[in-house]
This record gives C-alpha cells, structure tokens and sequence, in this order.
C-alpha cells in the first residue's frame, strides 16, 4: 500500500492507496448494491409473467414503462435524502436509517402478497435508496479535499465495490426465481441489505468528524414552515394517486416530467443563493452540460432492466453447454466487466494525473462509446436468436462507456459543490440518473420486433452526435469551473 503525497494523504493512506474508511463505504455499498441489483434483475420478469408463472401478469410494455418509473423514483428520491442529510441530520445519519428503510421494502416485497407487496415494497425501496445513494457518494467525497489527483481513482475504487453487489445479487436471486419463486428471490435481497447494515454500524464512528454534522443547518423557527410544506405535498401526491390523475399507465410520464422541474428548480435555487460564491456560482453552470450529457447517456444505459432484459429472455440464445440460464444472469454481464476495468481505469487516471482528459471529453466519449454499442444490434436483426457472445460484446461496450461517465460524474459533483450544497449537488447528478432511468423505461415502449432497425439507429445516432458536440463545446465548459477539468 503506497502512501500519496496529496494534500489529505498520510499515515491514513492504507487500502489501494486510499484512506481507510474508503474499504467501509466500499463495503456497505457492496451489499446495499447487492439487495437493490438482486431485487431489480427479476422485477420486470415478476411484473409480466403470468399468474400461473408466480408473476402479476401484467401488460409487457406497461411493466417496463413502470421498471423505469421505479428506477427514476429512486433517483428523484436522492433530492429528500440530500436535503436531509444538509439540513436535518448529517449524511452519516441518513445513510443509516434510510438503509434501514431499504431492507423493510425488500422485506415487504418477500412476504406482501402481489399488488400490495409490490406498492409497499417498491416505495419503501426508493425512498431508502435515495437516501443512500446521495449520501454514501457525500461520504466517500469526504475523504479527500479538492486538490487531491486521487479523488477519481478513489471513486473508481468505490464504484467496484457498487459492481460486485450488482454481480452477485442478480445471480442469486435469478436462480432462486427459476428454483423456487420470486419471493425468496425478494427475501435474499433483504438478508443482504442487513449484512451492508451490520458492516457499516461496526464502523461508521470513523468517518471523519465533519460527516456527523449538519453542514447548512436548518433554523428552528423554520422548521414548521417546512413541515407544513411537507405535509402539503404529501397530500398532492395521496389525492393525485387516489383520483387517478396519476395511474400506472402515466406514472413514467409525470416522474420525468417532475425530474425535470425539480432539476430546473435546484439549480435556480443553488445560483441564486447568497450562501453561493461568484467561483462557486461559476461551477455550478459548468456542471449543467455535464447534467444534460448524464441524462442522455443513462437513457440508454439504463435499458439493461427493460428491453435488454426483454431481449435476453425472448431474443438471447441462452444454453450454456445443454443448460439454460436465468435470464436475469444477463444483468450480471455488466458488473464483471466493471470489476475488471474499474481498477484498470483507476489506475489510468492515478498515472497521467493532470495529463488525463478533462470531465467533458470523458463525457463526450462516453456517449460516442454507447451509441456504437447500440449501433452494434443492427447486424443481429436478421438472426432468430442472438449468440450469448454477441450481447457479452455490447455489454462490454456499455461498461467502457460506464466508466467514462459515471464514477466521474460523482467524482466532479463532489468538486464543483459549494460548501452549502454539498449532498444536494450529488442529488443534481442522480437527478440526471433519475431522468435517464425513466426515459430508459419509456423508451423501451417503443421497441418491437419490427422496428429493430430504426429504434437502434434513432438511439445510438443520437447518442453520437451528442457526445460529438460534448467534445466540442469543452473548450467553452472548462474555464467556467476547475473542477470541470
């Protein structure tokens, strides 16, 4: 283990060259990873297969519109966890009870039979999930100031540990789909949640002394003010449920239309703040490209959890020497290349140190990469089934893509945060997720089997010529904020 000569480095310096307390947030997100990835790589199979199959039976193209709603739900939820954690709590805090929250939705889902199980369950799961996404990313950013050329290698490292729970979880809650019912697939989920639980209470008094406070405390006398808003709000949500103005059939379509309000509010509200800096301020707009590029990468990444998990089961030759596979396994393809690449890129990163590209070329390659991986189902239209290789090549494409994007986008929200918006600007990055998710889900309403052709080159042309433009605006982007570079 190397010790760096950055600013934060020292004694401390001892897993990979990281602080210590990277291998606990590492190892909480593994398994918090672990119970989400499992529970997601067999929800769209639970929503329409039939009754007699132990699924719902819902209508296929509604199922993965709600897949999507579900996946933007756990990212727009990040904007409460943020806040919370800013004003409330700390984000040591909220990442624990909203763990917590976490594991009582897998639970629901395990034991709540059908539509009551999969409401209770799926809520449950995306409030606690945005709890712990933005805040884990916040405390991982904690360990390391500004200036440190580690930052991006540490959130490499830490994005690794994300993959080996996405690996694990959807191969065994797949194969316990296949063996004995959804719901023990659900059940294993929860019992890893609980495992992340217990490795991070063994150690979350370690953190540094800054992750248990309140970084923009919320005054007293403002907290009924908040409360009643709350409350307001909760009501819309209950009465627009209840009437059925929101219904499942619109529901992928009011998130993203929410997403995108909430995003255009948090960024006014960040520039407009007095609490903001001129520098700061500057970041901030430096960091609206990169949203924009973050959505349209995750349109497509997200598919994995709709068509493509539509197209492992009905278009994938899926035998493995006289056996077939689950095909949740196919959601297991991506992590594996990201546990072999992550610390590949890592390593990149940490050797040309200031030499490496700036954020908005990493991000402009990330969505020329993608759309070629797109591009690359053409020549497979004409085959009755699709060889397990060819779809293990585009995946690989994909993770390449990954890398490029989204380590570095937590790692550049982090940077271009001010002081008083910390946790709420990796909200902004997981707003960009959130809305890529959900337009994942409405996108795949528009595949079929007829249309292969046009829906490939409309997605990955597009992707191409955005990333194209990314490229070419970076010399404008870069000197609006440091941290853009």
């Amino acid at each position: 283990m190397t010790t760096s000569t950055s600013p934060r480095a020292g004694s401390e310096a001892t897993f990979f060259g990281h602080p210590r307390m990277l291998f606990n947030l590492f190892s909480v997100e593994l398994w918090e990873r672990f119970s989400f990835y499992g529970m997601q790589g067999i929800l769209a199979y639970y929503m329409y297969y039939s009754v007699t199959d132990g699924g719902l039976g819902m209508d296929q193209g509604l199922a993965l519109s709600l897949v999507g709603a579900y996946g933007g739900g756990v990212y727009l939820s990040t904007i409460f966890g943020a806040w919370v954690a800013d004003r409330l709590l700390g984000s040591e805090r909220v990442l624990f009870y909203t763990a917590l929250i976490v594991m009582a939705g897998h639970i629901a889902l395990a034991v709540l039979p059908g539509g009551l199980g999969l409401a209770v369950g799926l809520l449950l799961v995306a409030v606690g999930s945005g709890g712990v996404k933005a805040t884990a990313t916040s405390l991982v950013g904690s360990l390391y100031s500004p200036q440190d050329t580690r930052r991006d290698a540490g959130f490499s490292i830490f994005y690794m540990g994300v993959n080996i729970g996405a690996l694990i979880g959807p191969l065994l809650t797949g194969l316990l789909m296949v063996e004995h019912g959804f719901h023990f697939g659900f059940g294993l989920a929860a019992i890893g949640m609980a495992v992340g639980l217990a490795v991070y209470a063994a150690g979350r008094k370690k953190l540094p002394e800054s992750t248990h406070h309140v970084a923009n405390p919320l005054p007293r006398e403002q907290g009924l003010r908040y409360g009643l808003v709350f409350l307001a709000a909760l009501a819309v949500v209950v009465a627009l449920l209840a009437t059925g103005v929101v219904n499942p059939d619109n529901l992928a379509n009011t998130i993203a239309m929410t997403v995108i309000a909430a995003s255009v509010a948090y960024f006014v509200v960040i520039l407009s703040s007095k609490k903001v800096t001129g520098t700061e301020r500057r970041r901030v707009g430096a960091f609206i490209p990169l949203y924009i590029a973050s959505a349209a990468f995750w349109a497509l990444f997200q598919q994995q959890f709709t068509f493509i998990a539509v197209y492992a089961e009905q278009r994938l030759d899926r035998s493995l020497f006289g056996w077939e596979m689950p095909p949740s396994w196919v959601q297991s393809i991506n992590p594996v290349f990201i546990i072999v690449f992550a610390a590949v890129f890592a390593a990149l990163w940490t050797r040309m140190g200031e030499r490496q590209p700036s954020t908005p070329l990493k991000f402009g390659a990330a969505l020329v990469v993608i759309g070629i991986a797109y591009l690359a189902f053409i020549p497979l239209e004409s085959l009755s089934m699709t060889p397990l290789l060819a779809l293990v090549g585009i995946l690989l494409l994909c993770t390449w893509a990954e890398l490029l994007l989204s380590p570095i986008g937590l790692s550049v929200a982090t940077k271009l945060a001010p002081v008083a918006f910390t946790t709420q600007m990796i909200a902004l990055f997981y707003l960009s997720v959130s809305l890529g998710t959900t337009l994942a889900g409405i996108l795949a309403g528009f595949y079929t089997e007829g249309n292969e052709v046009p829906y490939f080159v409309a997605l990955g042309g597009t992707s191409i010529a955005l990333g194209v433009a990314l490229a070419f605006a970076t010399p404008a982007i870069k000197p609006l904020g440091p941290g853009a570079k």
